[in-house]
């Protein structure tokens, strides 16, 4: 059985509750009990907490720089405003001060990372912050003039040029190329609307909405071709990376709602302007 209404309702669901957010409106914003318990990103990536402090700290002040997809590629191996906050903008790259800096906030118990992408060292024995500067990023870095958007480039031609690397999978791969999407020269690209890759959560989300086994594999073609179908019938308007990245939450939902598991994180509504006064008397 095919999920998509479900998929709309969650969506047209989810993308409430921000509205109501943003809009101060007194709650309860939902009356779906998994919704209401439970945290799920936005519908709208650029709607999120953190994208949110990366557009304002580093991709906006820094639009026009060339090598901002690298700036990229540091903050989500991170996703903690307080780690990048302690790093400070890491163009032009500097390993010993990234490296010492980190490594001084961890020994006085500051968390370094987001536990949302829980990307590890892939095997590699070792510190996880060395691993990251000197396997990860420093290696990027060396060869960044080959790997920079270009004028003319699609998200598809961009993505190419850094899925060969080491621990550029296609989940990391597709949350840079999310972020530097709104800025020249990709803000134009051909596909920009239509572009995504698949990461585990997603694939499984497509699964459950075509009525798949929950873990199918599927080749990245095939995902691309099915997701560019479904894209066609979701009601919310959105780019094919949101379109993938609710899949994810689809999956989520869909696994509390079936009892399957519970999600990591509890919603937590902020409540302070809502007035709990007693209404007046008539």
């Amino acid at each position: 059985m095919m999920l998509v209404k479900e998929l709309n309702n969650f969506i047209r669901e989810r993308e409430n509750i921000r509205r109501n957010h943003d809009l101060r409106v007194n709650g309860p914003w939902t009356d779906d009990p998994i919704l209401a318990t439970y945290r799920f990103c936005n519908v709208h990536r650029e709607d999120d907490k953190v994208t949110k402090w990366i557009a304002d700290h580093w991709r906006g002040p820094h639009a026009e720089d060339p090598d901002l997809w690298f700036a990229m590629l540091v903050a989500r191996l991170t996703n903690l405003p307080t780690t990048m906050t302690i790093i400070g903008y890491p163009v032009p790259w500097q390993p010993e001060k990234v490296r010492e800096r980190m490594k001084e906030a961890r020994a006085n118990g500051a968390r370094l990372y987001n536990p949302a992408y829980m990307i590890g060292t892939q095997g590699t024995a070792g510190d996880k912050v060395d691993f990251l500067v000197d396997i990860v990023w420093s290696k990027l870095w060396a060869i960044r003039s080959a790997l920079r958007p270009m004028v003319g480039d699609r998200l598809e031609d961009f993505a190419k040029r850094l899925l060969p690397h080491f621990g550029m999978g296609t989940f990391l791969v597709g949350q840079i190329i999310a972020d530097v999407k709104y800025v020249l020269p990709l803000r134009v690209a051909s596909d920009w609307r239509s572009f995504a890759l698949s990461g585990p959560g997603s694939r499984r989300g497509l699964n459950r909405v075509l009525g798949y086994a929950l873990n199918a594999p599927w080749r990245e073609d095939e995902w691309k071709e099915q997701l560019r179908l479904l894209h066609q019938r979701i009601d919310h308007n959105m780019h094919a990376q949101d379109l993938q990245n609710c899949l994810c939450e689809f999956d989520k939902y869909m696994r509390a709602r079936l009892g399957e598991g519970a999600p990591k994180q509890r919603y937590k509504r902020d409540t302070a302007w809502e007035d709990t006064s007693p209404p007046p008397l008539p």
